[in-house]
């Protein structure tokens, strides 16, 4: 199998995953549903195919073991892993090769060596995290935070919007809500986390580059704000008396935006409004909305979270409502492994293209993985940066890019591991 085959086999399996979806017509697969259980299924066989040993765990991640070559008399005292992956969970209405791209390259990288016979000087580890994006639950990297060791128990109380707990989704889906503790891997055996990913943005078309370099992943906060007003006739209260949590919210929502538009690299997003009682005659007497707030400095981020809550007060005071203002999630700006990235770097260049540095806007799994092991990524080009919608495309001839560049970065990592340069 050559490079290119295998990269034409990449677009294959995109597409055959993009079919197990929970909603006719587009790709809807969300944490522990059925579609995600034919997605973790064709992967494991995929995975075993490659000569991995494959299991699933208790959140229901999917992890494809490839053992390392011990040597004639038993190897390094101790075997290291690398961990390579993404996720298979998708937003709604997703586009084919967020988190799918990321696994698939992983595998692809094993199947190469498992066709040569080739072992390296460490073991490698193919994850398919079984939720980053968060759609069901509303908080994200479920399937990396068990792995890390940072998920909190209180989230198994959480439900969906049909009332199933997480706990229950869990036990649904074949895993144990109450042994997660026991997926936390080790970090003393880890050389590190390496992930595969579409840019979701357009610089590297603008510089017409096929893939990148990821140099840190912008921290981000969410929230969730609820403003209670008054319900009422829409006919009888005057405009006057009335209390109105719409309103509220949107004047809070265009607050939003001023401030982000005002502060350079600064983003903010309502991407989901909830209004009560929601009928057209009845004034809104309750709204609840997300908040993602996004920067790469740490600061800037904090004070303009702060700054959104002070608003957010006003506007409830001058119209008489009460506030509610909830964390969900808070992530700082994750540098990458400059060790790493000068790998990759170099793998970018030996494939005959320049190595780009950019930072992630966007969060991934490395966040939370980056608490056991060194990150690194590698990012693929996408069409107009067009992401988390039906549009996203990327091309074959990029992704035979991507896995020359990860075959390469193997390559040197091994060629380190047994001069010792990286223990």
């Amino acid at each position: 199998m050559t490079v290119e085959t295998s990269a034409h086999t990449i677009m294959e399996r995109c597409n055959l995953l993009a079919s197990y979806s929970e909603e006719p017509g587009r790709l809807t697969r969300r944490f522990a549903t059925p579609a995600l259980r034919q997605a973790n299924a064709t992967v494991a066989e995929w995975m075993r195919a490659a000569g991995m040993t494959v299991r699933q765990d208790h959140i229901g991640n999917v992890i494809g073991r490839y053992e390392a070559d011990r040597g004639p008399f038993g190897g390094h005292a101790q075997t290291k892993t690398l961990l390579i992956g993404s996720h298979l969970d998708t937003v709604r209405d997703a586009g084919k090769y967020d988190g799918q791209l990321g696994v698939l390259t992983a595998l692809a990288c094993v199947e190469l060596l498992h066709e040569r016979n080739q072992r390296l000087p460490f073991a490698l580890e193919v994850l398919a995290f079984a939720d980053e994006e968060g759609l069901r639950y509303h908080t994200t990297y479920l399937g990396s935070r068990v792995v890390a060791g940072t998920f909190e128990p209180d989230l198994l109380r959480l439900t969906d919007n049909a009332g199933v707990t997480m706990a229950e989704a869990i036990r649904s889906f074949g895993g144990n809500p109450d042994a997660l503790s026991q997926s936390k891997r080790r970090s003393d055996d880890l050389l590190g986390y390496v992930e595969v990913h579409i840019e979701q943005g357009p610089v590297l078309e603008s510089l017409n580059l096929p893939v990148g370099v990821v140099s840190a992943i912008t921290g981000s906060s969410r929230m969730l704000v609820t403003f209670t007003g008054q319900a009422g006739h829409a006919g009888t209260v005057p405009m006057s008396a009335r209390h109105d949590a719409l309103c509220a919210a949107a004047e809070f929502i265009l607050a939003a935006e001023k401030l982000a538009r005002s502060q350079p690299g600064l983003v903010a997003t309502i991407g989901q409004l909830t209004v009560h009682p929601g009928a057209s005659n009845v004034i809104p007497g309750e709204v609840i909305l997300s908040l993602d707030v996004r920067h790469q400095s740490d600061s800037i981020l904090e004070d303009a979270c702060q700054q959104l809550q002070r608003q957010a007060y006003q506007i409830s005071e001058a119209r008489e409502l009460s506030l509610t203002w909830q964390h969900v999630q808070k992530y700082d700006m994750t540098p990458c492994k400059p060790y790493f990235t000068q790998l990759l770097a170099q793998s970018i260049e030996a494939a005959g293209y320049p190595a780009h540095f950019l930072a992630s806007g966007a969060g991934h799994d490395g966040n939370t993985m980056s608490t056991i092991a060194p990150i690194a990524m590698l990012f693929v080009r996408c069409k107009g940066g067009i992401s988390h919608h039906p549009d996203e495309a990327i091309t074959t001839e990029d992704v035979t890019v991507a896995l020359k560049v990860m075959e390469h970065f193997l390559t040197l990592l091994a060629q380190k591991r047994e001069q010792g340069q990286i223990s």
